[in-house]
Order: structure tokens, then C-alpha cells, then sequence
């Protein structure tokens, strides 16, 4: 794959800062995902080539779903856990 246009560049850095502001996570909990040890920006988009020049936006895309994916689902097992009522609570006082 060729590399990203300085275009290409700057809308993903844009869409991944809005995307993680959307689900409540920072830039190091990205890189944690990522297994990068920065969390600056331009570490992250140092991957993100790294991952265009594997298979495009395609495989940047496929990366963010899975990520998302992960913290989704690590939400919604935190809600689950939450919610449940032990049962010596529903006794009558």
C-alpha cells in the first residue's frame, strides 16, 4: 500500500480524537490496545501508517472495530456485574 496524504492524516486524527472522546476512553488507553508505549500522537499515528501500509484503511478500520469492540464489551460486562442484586438483599426487613 502506498501512505497516508497529509489530508488522510489529519482527518484520522480527528475522527480517532472524537471517537474516543464518544466512548469515554483517552489516547493512552488506545495505545494500551495498540501495544505502543506512548500515548502521544504522533505514536499513535506512527501505528496507524504501520497498519495502512498492511492493508489500507481497511486494516485501520478492522483494528478501531475490534478495539471498540473489546470496550464494549468489557462495558457491558461491568453494567452485568453491577446490576446483579445478591440475593440476601431481597429478603424482607
Amino acid at each position: 500500500m502506498s501512505k497516508l496524504s497529509i489530508q488522510e492524516e489529519k482527518e484520522l486524527v480527528s475522527f480517532i480524537k472524537d471517537w474516543l472522546k464518544t466512548h469515554g476512553f483517552t489516547q493512552k488507553d488506545l495505545a494500551n490496545e495498540l501495544n505502543i508505549k506512548s500515548s502521544r500522537t504522533s505514536e499513535i499515528i506512527l501505528k496507524m501508517k504501520e497498519l495502512y501500509k498492511k492493508g489500507g484503511m481497511f486494516n485501520i478500520a478492522k483494528n478501531l472495530i475490534k478495539i471498540e469492540q473489546k470496550w464494549l464489551n468489557n462495558i457491558k460486562n461491568d453494567y452485568l456485574e453491577t446490576k446483579q442484586t445478591p440475593p440476601y438483599n431481597q429478603l424482607d426487613p
